[in-house]
């Protein structure tokens, strides 16, 4: 629909949606209405993820690892945000007041954004599923959608379980907390330091050099569950490596398909969505039968399959160099 349509249209109504399901959440008094504000903020949120990278891609052609990177860093800042809120102001703020300080953020993008200038759409104003699922015959499009499906597995895993594995370790949870903050704060500082490293080895280099280090933290993280400093070093330095893959995998679809962005972006956002939702669910079932440490072994698997991706990425951008 951004190609369709442009990126104001969605943008704004994405994030006016965000805004009503957390104003939902504040008032909340049933399981119907939190499963409403959930499935709202869960469409809006996901709308306005594609929208806001498609958007970036369109306006930076010629920096789009960089900047597609710098809208990662606000993600990452965004989940130190609301956990940092809550436990500063624990003893003042309730939950449903945690949810209302950030819907009035939400509420005060959604504001800002109505009066800007946005690119105007690329293609006639029609929508045809169709012609979106035909998006998956766009050479290469199945590829990255691959590797996107499982960089989301395996960031859903450890930013869900790390903290659990930490305690199943006997661990107490202070620590497991400490080492989780630490987790976020190097997924922000790896997405400000991609471009620096981006522009010495190129975006698929970046990614299979950071597949492979992200690997190498998975398999510490398993190794090292004895020693307090191995698990919090293998798992920010885990956190580090993965957080430029999924922006500069973006990146890489923006320079090959960028007249139809917005239907890319939204192809391989739905396929790195189901990534999302079945590494945890495989994760859970494996820690319930054998034990969080090999359940662990999901995302140390999910790790090495993007480094295989990457290879086959990087090996199809030097042809197409070459042929250019």
């Amino acid at each position: 629909m951004i190609d369709r349509l442009g990126s104001k249209p969605v943008i704004v109504s994405a994030a006016a949606l965000v805004t009503l399901a957390l104003a939902l959440f504040t008032g909340a008094r049933g399981f119907g209405a939190a499963v409403t504000a959930a499935a709202l903020l869960g469409f809006g949120g996901g709308w306005l993820n594609i929208g806001g990278n498609a958007l970036v891609s369109d306006i930076y052609p010629e920096s789009r690892g960089r900047m597609l990177n710098l809208v990662g860093v606000f993600f990452g800042v965004g989940a130190l945000f609301v956990p940092l809120l809550v436990s500063i102001a624990f003893d003042r703020l309730t939950i449903a007041g945690a949810l209302a300080a950030c819907g009035a953020v939400a509420a005060a993008c959604t504001l800002a954004a109505v009066p800007l200038r946005f690119p105007p759409a690329r293609e006639a104003a029609t929508f045809s599923f169709a012609e979106y699922l035909a998006t998956a015959r766009y050479p290469g499009v199945l590829l990255l959608g691959a590797l996107l499906f499982f960089q989301s597995g395996n960031e859903a895993t450890l930013s869900g379980w790390t903290s659990t594995y930490i305690g199943s370790e006997g661990w107490p949870p202070r620590v497991a907390t400490v080492i989780l903050l630490g987790y976020w704060v190097m997924a922000v500082a790896g997405r400000a330091l991609s471009s620096r490293v981006q522009a010495w080895l190129g975006k698929p280099g970046l990614v299979l050099a950071a597949a492979l280090l992200a690997a190498a933290g998975c398999l510490a993280l398993l190794a090292g569950a004895g020693s307090l400093a191995v698990l919090a070093v293998s798992a920010w330095v885990t956190s580090l490596a993965m957080s430029a893959i999924f922006p500069t995998t973006l990146a890489i679809a923006g320079d090959r398909y960028h007249r139809y962005a917005g239907s890319v972006f939204g192809f391989l956002f739905t396929i790195a969505n189901f990534g999302g939702m079945l590494f945890p669910w495989v994760l859970g079932h494996v820690s319930q039968a054998a034990g969080v440490r090999l359940g662990m072994v999901v995302p140390l698997m999910g790790t090495l399959a993007v480094a295989a991706l990457a290879l086959v990425v990087k090996r199809a951008d030097a042809r197409l160099s070459c042929g250019n």
